[in-house]
């Protein structure tokens, strides 16, 4: 009788799922509060794309890419979540510090205020991005397995 070969798990450090967590905590607040707030910026603009619109697309997109982290916590999981939070944090900074005009349908951007939903959100994709971004450089992501990376020696 031959012995079988054990399987294991591969051990995961607590940073990595510290990374996830932080990530998903920011991500997901992220989305919550562009929810939150879409009605109100709607109204603005009840005939065209309006920033409402925009907030729920955002919002969508940063759930999804939550979920993906959420569940496969890969390269690609982190990469997908650090474009969804970075993207939204030049937003809100650029709506905060620059005079965006409209152009075509969407609306003008300029906001030059800081109220406690915005700033929450700021704070939570600053985080997010960190998080994603220390996961990308550091060998606690998982790779894909379409990664082409060799393994190291």
């Amino acid at each position: 009788m031959s012995a079988q070969p054990t399987r294991t798990t591969p051990h995961r450090p607590r940073s990595s799922f510290l990374l996830r967590g932080l990530t998903l905590i920011g991500i997901l607040v992220d989305a919550v509060v562009h929810l939150h707030l879409a009605s109100g910026y709607q109204e603005a603009s009840p005939g065209g794309i309006g920033l409402g619109t925009l907030f729920r697309l955002e919002a969508v997109v940063a759930i999804v890419a939550a979920l993906y982290v959420a569940v496969r916590a890969t390269r690609r999981a982190y990469a997908l979540a650090f474009v969804v939070v970075v993207s939204a944090l030049l937003a809100v900074l650029a709506s905060r510090y620059v005079d965006l005009p409209a152009f075509g349908p969407v609306p003008a951007v300029y906001e030059p205020v800081w109220f406690p939903e915005k700033a929450v959100s700021a704070i939570a994709e600053g985080l997010a991005a960190a998080a994603t971004l220390i996961a990308l450089a550091g060998s606690t992501a998982s790779r894909d397995s379409t990664d082409s990376v060799p393994p190291q020696a």
